[in-house]
């Protein structure tokens, strides 16, 4: 078989693609990366003899489209499963359900289409110093695609030199080691490796991280000249949304190993459907003193992958809940219970600590010093009957009795039901009513 010529620039075909029947362009009608319900589940083993007791759902479910020549951005926190979801769609990691289809192929152990897809896709990696080989030089690490794929040594140092220069890099980097380039010169050489078999396709995980602002500006100029020349589709991973917002055409936001809102960069930054899509547009920081403090704020950590919570997985930390049905309680009263019930079902609540902060040594004192420490609302109605009752079953210690009161007398969709995303261009995965 003979190999790709690599030192040829973006790729084209003999002819162009027939007409489909609804009157549009073949290869347009299509988008070149489809995924569809993609899961990548870690197991979880204990005991002597190992057995798994547990999963954990780093990707749980996630599908979205990336057109052609079009840059999607995916956003989040650490630990929301954003860089695993990278390398699973590349099948870098192997998935654990789900299916990929990569420019109309589906790829997989059945399906095959493996080595189309290590041809035309690429990915730039978040440690632009643990991604090369501190024994080689950067010309060297950017050659390496194409000494795999057997093309001559001459042929490389042409192509490595051509992308050299593509990204910002001189003659006299070539031979330099990793060591001795800064971090951004480090991602242009990444950059420039990723870009040697000339792929269709690539994923940047967190492309401008640690870098100065006028580093990341330069980057983000650099990879916007790279994707019109090369007709690139790109994938950001960042947790930067102002990246994103500069760098992307849509935008899909990743919760707990879930995509919990997609659309338009604009449409979703400036008018988010999502609680948490809104936090992380609120928390971009803004050079205006004046400017008003966000109203949208994150409290509280990720949940846990190996035990996601029931219901909408960000409910344990939304402040805009939607509180029980006759209830009386706000969402920032009934944020207050849920923490509650969280900490005591996670063995947090610690007495010793209450004990020396309550006015008193009986129960109703570190009663009521529990209640200002989690500000709950008062006693008033069925709801507050019913969490006086949780109270006073965790001041004896009764923590799991507590809970389950909890859940049976303050039950709400954001509990109950997990959500779905709607279809079409902007969707949104909440219980929340839409205008």
């Amino acid at each position: 078989m003979s190999q790709p010529d690599a030192s040829a620039g973006p790729a084209s075909t003999a002819a162009d693609p027939e007409p489909t029947t609804d009157g549009t362009d073949g290869a347009a009608a299509e988008p070149l990366v489809v995924v569809d319900d993609l899961e990548k589940h870690y197991p979880v083993r204990s005991g002597v003899l190992r057995r798994r007791t547990g999963a954990v759902r780093a990707v749980d479910g996630v599908s979205f489209e990336i057109g052609r020549g079009e840059a999607l951005g995916l956003i989040g926190e650490s630990g929301s499963g954003k860089s695993t979801l990278a390398e699973t769609l590349l099948h870098l990691t192997e998935p654990t359900g789900g299916t990929v289809r990569f420019d109309g192929a589906p790829v997989g152990d059945e399906a095959g289409g493996f080595d189309d897809l290590r041809r035309r896709t690429a990915m730039v990696f978040q440690d632009p110093a643990s991604s090369l080989d501190p024994q080689l030089t950067v010309g060297e690490s950017a050659a390496e695609p194409l000494r795999v794929r057997g093309v001559a040594r001459r042929r490389r140092r042409e192509r490595v030199a051509t992308l050299f220069e593509r990204v910002g890099l001189t003659a006299a980097h070539r031979d330099r080691y990793p060591h001795e380039l800064s971090g951004g010169q480090k991602r242009r050489v990444g950059i420039a490796r990723a870009l040697a078999l000339d792929p269709a396709f690539v994923v940047l995980d967190e492309p401008t991280a640690a870098l100065d602002v006028s580093v990341q500006a330069e980057l983000l100029d650099l990879l916007a000249e790279l994707r019109e020349a090369f007709d690139l589709s790109l994938l950001f991973v960042s947790h930067d949304v102002s990246v994103v917002r500069r760098a992307c055409d849509r935008v899909a936001v990743m919760y707990a190993g879930e995509l919990v809102e997609t659309g338009a960069t604009r449409s979703v930054l400036d008018d988010p459907a999502h609680p948490y899509t809104r936090a992380l547009a609120a928390a971009v920081p803004t050079p205006d003193p004046r400017a008003e403090r966000p109203r949208h704020s994150l409290s509280g950590a990720m949940p846990d992958p190996a035990d996601p919570p029931d219901g909408c997985r960000f409910h344990t930390r939304c402040p805009e809940v939607i509180p029980p049905e006759d209830s009386g309680l706000t969402s920032a009263e009934y944020g207050a219970v849920i923490d509650l019930r969280v900490d005591l079902a996670g063995g947090e609540v610690d007495l010793d600590r209450l004990r020396a902060r309550a006015d008193g040594d009986d129960a109703d004192s570190l009663g009521r010093a529990l209640r200002a420490e989690y500000g709950l609302p008062g006693p008033d109605g069925d709801a507050g009957r019913a969490l006086s009752a949780a109270v006073d079953d965790a001041v004896a210690g009764d923590d799991a009795t507590a809970v389950g009161r909890i859940r049976e007398a303050f039950g709400s969709p954001c509990v109950r039901e997990n959500p779905e995303r709607g279809e079409g261009d902007r969707d949104s995965a909440c219980h929340l009513p839409t205008e």
